[in-house]
């Protein structure tokens, strides 16, 4: 695992390499027309303190979309509101899950306008009390990994008797080899229904446990509607990730496009990790947007 992650996002060559697998470079509009998104959690502390003002910089800035996380302090139909007054559309919902009581986050989901209701992470509603306390620093078991599928399908059905599509996003945890290759991410795969399941994939985190998200693309087309669009800085041997903004990173996007594309990409949201010393979250959003613009993605 260790050396893989080194050869993806090692001495700063991040995944360019991936181009040469038979990945066309990028050199065409995709058919998202060009609709840049970003994932607010990107913005948290900004959003929190000026929900209104922050959203409508984000759309001065270019952006045409978001990924809501949270609702800034307001109820979902407030922050609706804002959304409006903004200019931005809310396609897809970060939502805190009750297994017992799905309906709030569905009506969370349909009050802002989005099609997908995306789970985070489902560690806790999955294991409970058993859920690791370092969510991020222990893998997903197999056997994790598969009542994780079947709650999955159990949400994914509600979903779409509410007219939404359940997604489910990735950190690292669950690329870690398990014995003999088996790995929890590709059991999630397997074991959810296509059409109930769908996943949102974050290539930072992806990328930095050692995996490839043009192979998945390439492997399972139709299954990736979304992506995360994330950087991380050529890790110190054995260091903590430490967030880039895009471009000033590891990570060549311009081959994931291409290939996210062919598979059947509908949105894509630019989300970065701190720590934020180089600049504010605002200030990062406008360098994230200037990258996109540079690969034909804004």
């Amino acid at each position: 695992m260790k050396s893989r992650r080194q050869f993806l996002i090692g001495s700063g060559l991040g995944i360019a390499a991936l181009a040469s697998c038979g990945v066309p470079q990028f050199a065409r509009s995709t058919p998202l027309g060009k609709r840049p998104g970003i994932q607010l959690y990107t913005i948290n502390e900004a959003l929190r303190a000026d929900p209104a003002g922050s959203l409508k910089r984000l759309r001065q800035i270019g952006f045409l979309e978001v990924e809501s996380a949270g609702f800034g302090g307001l109820s979902a139909k407030q922050f609706r509101g804002l959304l409006d007054d903004a200019g931005v559309s809310c396609p897809s919902a970060h939502l805190q899950f009750d297994v017992d009581n799905l309906d709030r986050a569905f009506a969370d989901a349909h009050a802002l306008g989005a099609t997908y209701a995306v789970s985070g992470m489902m560690r806790s509603l999955v294991l409970g009390s058993k859920a690791p306390k370092d969510a991020l620093g222990t893998g997903m078991s197999l056997d994790e990994a598969k009542r994780t599928a079947e709650l999955a399908n159990r949400i994914g059905a509600s979903a779409r008797r509410a007219g939404l599509q359940f997604t489910y996003h990735n950190h690292n945890f669950e690329f870690v080899d398990s014995g003999g290759g088996a790995i929890g991410y590709d059991l999630l795969l397997r074991d959810t229904d296509p059409q109930l399941v769908k996943f949102e994939i974050d290539c930072g985190w992806m990328i930095f446990a050692g995996r490839d998200p043009v192979a998945y693309f390439k492997k399972y087309p139709d299954r990736f509607p979304m992506i995360h669009v994330k950087d991380f800085l050529p890790p110190a041997s054995n260091g903590p990730m430490r967030g880039a903004e895009l471009g000033r990173g590891a990570v060549d996007y311009k081959p994931i496009f291409a290939a996210a594309a062919n598979a059947g990409l509908q949105h894509y949201f630019v989300e970065q990790e701190g720590p934020f010393a180089r600049m504010s979250p605002l200030e990062a959003a406008q360098v994230d947007y200037d990258y996109l613009r540079t690969i034909g993605m804004a």
